[in-house]
């Protein structure tokens, strides 16, 4: 399996043979659609002219990067802010994993080393990083001993709540019900 979002073909594809495309797409997944989000590792390479690798973008010089993310139309809602976050996430990479994304999960032990060493990357949070582990399980064949436990209901056989659930646009429409009504029950708990 692999990922098959309703977006280009081309940013699709992209997603599958680019892991650091695959992790920014995820970087990028917050207060904007998943196509969206998903699709701007495309462009971003697209504008670069190139497929960058950690290690170029956490050296490119931050407001050429910023220029890049805010040309119109915009990788992201916040151009600023998103591109600094993409930033620090490669930079991780870099001294972490010699700017190998998939030493994340190729050197993992099982599913809770692998949700560890997600979540320690800026800007990943315990369900970002759960929903990441569940994309990499569910699409991807990246299982882990633990993948689908450290995944929480993320890693739900039958679940449609996240990126990792979208393989068409009947499972697109099942994940955004889910959000919003996810949504609807914050807010009512709240009121």
């Amino acid at each position: 399996m692999t990922l098959s979002l309703p977006i280009d073909p081309e940013a699709n594809e992209f997603l599958c043979r680019n892991a650091l495309a695959l992790l920014l797409g995820m970087v990028l997944d917050q207060q904007v659609p998943m196509e969206k989000a998903f699709s701007s590792p495309y462009v971003l390479a697209q504008r670069l002219g190139h497929e960058p690798d950690a290690r170029e973008l956490a050296e490119h010089p931050p407001e050429a990067l910023v220029e890049i993310f805010a040309q119109p139309p915009a990788l992201h809602r916040f151009p600023k802010a998103m591109a600094a976050r993409v930033q620090e996430v490669c930079r991780a990479l870099v001294e972490r994993y010699d700017g190998d994304p998939t030493r994340l999960w190729s050197e993992a032990a099982d599913g809770r080393e692998l949700l560890r060493r997600v979540g320690e990357l800026p800007g990943f949070g315990k369900q970002k990083a759960q929903i990441f582990v569940a994309l990499l399980g569910k699409r991807f064949g990246i299982t882990p001993d633990g993948w689908r436990e450290a995944a929480g209901g993320y890693g739900d056989v039958d679940a449609y709540r996240s990126v990792a659930d979208v393989t068409d646009p009947e499972s697109l429409r099942r994940v955004r019900e889910y959000k919003q009504r996810m949504k609807a029950e914050a807010k009512a708990a709240k009121g």
